[in-house]
């Protein structure tokens, strides 16, 4: 029993409870996959339960996998049913799918297959793709699964003309995934559910197999998966849920933190523990993503506290533009540096990917390796490298693998490009001109769907590199930087070792990790919260969760930065800070500001006078204040 001396008094309470389901309402860094696997381990080493009696089932293999260990660790015993919902419903369908018609042989199709079929299908029926682009469409379809609406009764309830489009491929989809022998990802979850639903001898073989059911990341469920947890849980209820609400940031993916309040519907008698003390950050730290998530009114918060001291204060850092960004940010990295803090242990957090290209060029020509989690570097990107064969074929028609490239994104865009080059290359068009004309010609954001978050992502990526195409005033100058950049990046490549390197990542992609110091970067209103928010109080708690997810990844220090400047969207325009700044009390926050910025050699991007060009390297924090508020006129500026 010397496994309950690891636990604090909450988590022995979770882990000793009896008699009712389980809700443990879990803060970040507050040892709950600890409590969950000791649970599970406890109930097999008191014999409560069998290790074959217990269903644990979370969300990634990896997450499956370091439960198992775990328990091995405290019992010695294996536990056979641990594993992500789709393996465990993947498991049920092989055995008993052929009572609703699903032989055990069936194929599991990936995206990649769904979207082949949609398109096959989509030309079968003469739909337009620029209008009904596969990916949206498939997209519609697994959205419907997740809700357990089938195809038959969706078409009933479709209305317009988009989804009735949908209604129309869904019902094909699904007659060919059967003449076929295929399920998707989701099918394996609607499915199982469907058939558990339809066959009580089968959905009594389960609940008498498992008389526990354990389930990790309880927010991040949605309809299909909450449906199967009760299901199987119904009859037995030794339901053992963990969750916190307030990192529930997949809704995007279907996840709903509403199933957690449902508990207290479904189970009269739940009995909830809440696990407050936090094992990772410092006080300070814990305090602003409180003050920060506070202000959501639509779920429980946890008040999380720490053994540890205050520690130091959250660090702010205002700049001019997305350039001065990277650079102050490159600088404090270095004085963590030499302060004893590694690489490795230092992440940069950003709303969107294509935040990333300042940060990445930074430390490129700074030596600092880094490596990108769930992304690929900047220049790599599909659509970049596409737009840049364009304008390449501008400047050099005869660049034959550019040529190539760009005839394979479609022969009449690439025709429509050439049709006006020599009225641009006339050496009289910028290269931010030329790159407007090219993305107009060519119709390239057409390819993409601003409906889907992945393709909006993309179309984001392309205003980034827009943006970059305003600091050249011609398109050689543009393409050479990037060539140099590349070419830098290659060279670092083939000397870095990854072990050493600052991690990079979407806010989304940091969710479970932990980190010595965090920078979160880009904190403006429009980016982050994102624009698409702003109307949506529904949408704003999901952006207040993610930067609460944020701000509870770092340990000891945490970094805070926006730009007064910065080209969003394709538009460039004066900032207006974060209000999640603002909603962390200002004596936990100490400004890095100094009274002047100096750039030690020519930056990415600089504050530029139209009509003289002359660039502004360094100048006072009060003479730009004057400046961007409208105080001053450019030619007062220039005076000074």
């Amino acid at each position: 029993m010397n496994y309950l001396d690891e636990l604090n008094e909450r988590q022995k309470e979770a882990v000793l409870h009896e008699g009712s389901p389980l809700l443990i309402l879990a803060g970040a860094g507050s040892g709950k996959t600890k409590t969950l696997t000791y649970k599970a381990a406890h109930l097999v080493h008191t014999g409560k339960a069998s290790p074959e009696q217990i269903l644990l089932v979370t969300f990634t293999n990896k997450a499956a996998q370091e439960m198992r260990n775990r328990v091995v660790k405290v019992t010695g015993q294996y536990l056979p049913s641990v594993g992500t919902f789709h393996s465990m419903s993947c498991r049920i369908l092989r055995t008993h799918g052929r009572e609703i018609g699903i032989e055990p042989e069936f194929v599991i199709y990936d995206a990649g297959d769904q979207e082949d079929l949609v398109k096959a299908i989509s030309r079968e029926m003469e739909l337009d793709p620029k209008r009904y682009k596969p990916k949206s469409l498939v997209t519609a379809i697994s959205q419907t699964k997740q809700e357990m609406v089938d195809a038959g009764t969706y078409s009933n309830l479709a209305r317009g003309q988009f989804q009735e489009i949908v209604a129309r491929v869904y019902l094909e989809y699904q007659k060919r995934m059967a003449k076929y022998k295929a399920l998707d990802f989701d099918d394996l979850l609607s499915k199982a559910v469907s058939l558990l639903q339809a066959n009580n001898e089968t959905l009594k073989y389960y609940q008498d197999k498992f008389r526990y059911v354990f389930v990790d990341e309880y927010q991040d469920t949605n309809t299909a998966q909450y449906t199967f947890t009760k299901l199987i849980a119904k009859a037995n209820r030794g339901l053992v849920v963990v969750g916190d609400a307030s990192q529930s940031i997949y809704k995007w993916r279907g996840a709903d933190y509403r199933n957690i309040l449902k508990l207290r519907q479904d189970y009269s008698d739940l009995k909830e523990i809440r696990l407050e003390r936090n094992y990772r950050s410092t006080q300070t730290i814990l305090d602003a993503a409180h003050g920060v998530i506070s202000n959501n009114r639509s779920h429980p918060i946890l008040a999380l506290w720490t053994e540890q001291n205050d520690g130091e204060k959250i660090s702010l850092i205002e700049a001019y533009t997305a350039g001065d960004e990277a650079r102050k940010v490159n600088e404090e990295i270095q004085k963590l540096k030499s302060s004893g803090v590694n690489f490795q242990e230092i992440a940069i957090l950003y709303r969107t990917n294509a935040q990333s290209r300042a940060i990445e060029e930074m430390f490129i020509r700074s030596g600092i390796p880094y490596v990108l989690v769930g992304g690929t570097k900047f220049y790599e990107r599909k659509e970049i490298k596409d737009v840049l064969a364009y304008l390449r074929v501008m400047l050099n028609p005869e660049d034959g693998v550019s040529y190539g490239r760009s005839e394979k994104n479609g022969k009449r865009r690439l025709a429509d490009l050439l049709l006006n080059r020599e009225k641009y290359m006339d050496g009289q068009h910028t290269a931010s001109e030329i790159l407007e004309y090219v993305l107009t010609s060519t119709k390239y954001l057409t390819k993409f769907d601003e409906d889907l978050d992945e393709d909006v992502a993309r179309i984001e990526n392309v205003k980034e590199l827009a943006a970059v195409a305003q600091e050249f005033e011609d398109l050689h100058s543009f393409l050479e930087n990037v060539a140099l950049v590349q070419a830098e990046y290659y060279a670092g490549e083939k000397t870095k070792d990854n072990r050493e390197a600052i991690t990079l990542m979407t806010l989304h992609a940091a969710k479970g990790l932990e980190f010595r110091a965090v920078f979160m970067v880009g904190l403006e209103e429009g980016l982050f919260p994102h624009a698409r928010s702003m109307a949506d109080n529904e949408e704003m708690e999901e952006e207040r969760r993610l930067m609460y997810v944020g701000i509870t990844r770092a340990k000891e220090r945490l970094y805070l930065s926006f730009a007064r400047q910065r080209t969003v969207w394709g538009t460039e325009g004066n900032q207006q800070r974060s209000r999640f700044i603002d909603e962390i009390d200002p004596k936990l926050i100490e400004s890095l500001n100094s009274s002047a910025t100096y750039l030690p050699h020519p930056p990415s991007d600089f504050v530029r006078t139209k009509n003289t060009g002359i660039r502004i390297d360094a100048l006072s924090e009060d003479t730009l204040d004057d400046f961007l508020s409208g105080e001053i006129s450019v030619e007062e500026l220039l005076s000074r």
